[in-house]
């Protein structure tokens, strides 16, 4: 029988039977806080299309204001409705989970993204350009770094807010990566939410060319470990014959029911299991910044826009994580005695490296980038844990390190000096006495990263190490406690040269920020003082959603 022919009988037969097609049902109410922010972001889209320039900046804000609190709105409802606890289930044909742990991690993206874009609308920190107010961003990110077009673009008052529609498709992207219940889906939403970020990163107002070499370092490793991820999907589909999560778990586990000749071939060949998991964690593992997948914070941290930087921080590791538990929770849990050695030995050179590398530091990006890699060390040790305490601890200390990142580097945005942000330590020295209380708050910060009693640090580093320890890991908390104590040393010498230091004459000013800013930084203190203080609720909230649906 010819091709033709062959083709043309599948044609008639699928014709003949209408009813053996399977359409799509798709549980539209589960999904609706990615829908939500996804079609936000096509408006923004759309605005950027079709309004005048002026109008512009004012409907952006608006989408992007009220996008994220719909969003949050719809996953309280799924919370209060039980999707996070008896009603979890899988939505859209398998590919989406709809469980406790990707609630929670989806409402806390939202609250970031939120905050986030406060930051991002700010424009009473740089001097008035021709009688425009500007923002953090390029005024028109095609133009040449210094060239005639830029020049003509400042003076024209342009501003680039197309960044509010990229946010939006980045948190999109970060919504669906915890909560993806198939590789496929997870890749997807991994270039969903990177392609914007890889763009964002690049459209810095000051320093334009160091934000260009960020964005392209970013890009080109992002892409590298893009291939990696793409690479171990190929190789667990091979093995198991399917991408979804609960079908390569059950070859894992020797549970399947029907087994083709195909599939038996291919299950009892390890080693296809073993490198295309390791090349999966390897894709996660970089984007949460884990050593030795860390090289490209510190320069995308100092390059990027300070409040791309911020919501970068907070919103990736937050979904990276999510997607990481899931995977290592639901997929592989009968390789468990294959992946913690190795876990463990990430856990431990990040934690250190990052601490170790963070006294060197000059600048106040770079120092709270190589923080931010120490930080994703402690989060891995709850991870290692492999109890149900080791999830809820990650959970709450995702939420409360994404709060104090953003507020830290909302301060960072206020010291400027005649080249915009003044990020050298040594200019930060004094501060204190020039503007007490923004040095205050910073030294807050400060010291929830460093795990100070009373503050969300401590209470997210009390809950991991506790569950590590008693996963059977208490070696690792050992280290962590050690790491921790390395950390602080650099986090106090910053609150020292800023308290206990002569300020210099040509030192920089604080600039005053519009209530969008002020804002920013007052709910990242007001999170990180009520998870220091009163921590049980969240931890209660974070150990009912702890529970991952299969």
């Amino acid at each position: 029988m010819t091709h033709a022919a062959t083709v043309h009988s599948l044609w008639t037969t699928a014709a003949a039977a209408p009813d053996k097609i399977p359409s799509p049902d798709i549980e539209y109410g589960q999904l609706s806080p990615t829908l939500i922010v996804l079609g936000a972001a096509i408006v923004g889209v759309l605005i950027e299309a079709f309004l005048p320039r002026r109008q512009r900046y004012a409907a952006q804000l608006f989408v992007s204001v009220v996008a994220p609190a719909a969003a949050f709105a719809a996953v309280i409802g799924l919370a209060a409705g039980d999707y996070g606890t008896s009603k979890a289930r899988v939505a859209a044909m398998g590919a989406i989970a709809v469980d406790g742990p990707a609630l929670f991690l989806q409402g806390t993206i939202l609250l970031v993204a939120l905050v986030a874009v406060f930051t991002f609308a700010e424009r009473r920190l740089d001097p008035v350009a021709h009688g425009n107010r500007v923002d953090s961003f390029a005024a028109q990110a095609a133009a040449v770094p210094g060239g005639d077009a830029e020049k003509a673009a400042v003076k024209a008052g342009f501003t680039t807010t197309e960044v509010f529609p990229l946010v939006l498709f980045a948190v999109g992207g970060m919504l669906v990566f915890p909560s993806a219940n198939d590789l496929l889906t997870l890749f997807v939403a991994l270039e969903v939410f990177s392609l914007p970020l890889y763009v964002l990163c690049a459209l810095a107002r000051r320093h334009r060319m160091l934000s260009q070499e960020a964005a392209v370092k970013y890009f080109l490793l992002g892409a590298f470990s893009s291939a990696f991820l793409l690479f171990g999907i190929a190789l667990l589909y091979g093995y198991a014959g399917t991408v979804t999560y609960a079908g390569i778990a059950d070859v894992v586990d020797g549970q399947v029911r029907n087994v083709t000749p195909a599939l038996a071939g291919t299950m009892g060949n390890d080693a296809l299991l073993l490198i295309g998991g390791a090349m999966v964690l390897m894709g996660l593992l970089f984007k949460i910044g884990a050593v030795p997948f860390h090289m490209w914070t510190p320069d995308v941290y100092q390059g990027a826009p300070t409040p791309v930087t911020g919501f970068m921080a907070a919103a990736t590791k937050v979904a990276a994580f999510g997607a990481l538990l899931r995977l290592l929770y639901v997929v592989l849990p009968g390789l468990r005695w294959d992946w913690r050695p190795v876990m463990w030995g990430v856990a431990i050179v990040t934690m250190l490296g990052g601490a170790i590398v963070a006294v060197t530091q000059t600048d106040v990006k770079r120092l709270l980038a190589y923080s931010s890699i120490a930080h994703a060390g402690f989060i891995l040790a709850g991870v290692i844990a492999t109890t149900p305490e080791g999830i809820s601890s990650v959970l709450f200390y995702l939420a409360a390190y994404s709060f104090v990142t953003l507020g830290a580097f909302a301060v960072v945005t206020l010291v400027r000096d005649a080249g915009g942000e003044a990020t050298h330590l040594s200019k930060w020295a004094g501060l204190g006495r020039r503007s007490p209380l923004v040095a205050a708050v910073f030294a807050v910060f400060l010291l929830a990263f460093a795990g100070i009693p009373l503050t969300s640090g401590f209470a997210g580093k009390f809950a991991v190490f506790k569950a590590a320890a008693d996963g059977g890991a208490g070696a690792l908390v050992v280290i962590g406690v050690i790491s921790s104590a390395i950390a602080a040393f650099f986090y106090i010498r910053v609150i020292v040269l800023m308290f206990f230091s002569e300020p210099r004459t040509d030192g920089p000013s604080v600039a005053v920020p519009s209530p969008l800013t002020s804002s920013a930084i007052a709910i990242g203190v007001a999170v990180t003082l009520v998870l220091g203080v009163a921590p049980q609720y969240f931890l209660d909230l974070a150990s009912q959603a702890g529970v991952f649906v299969r």
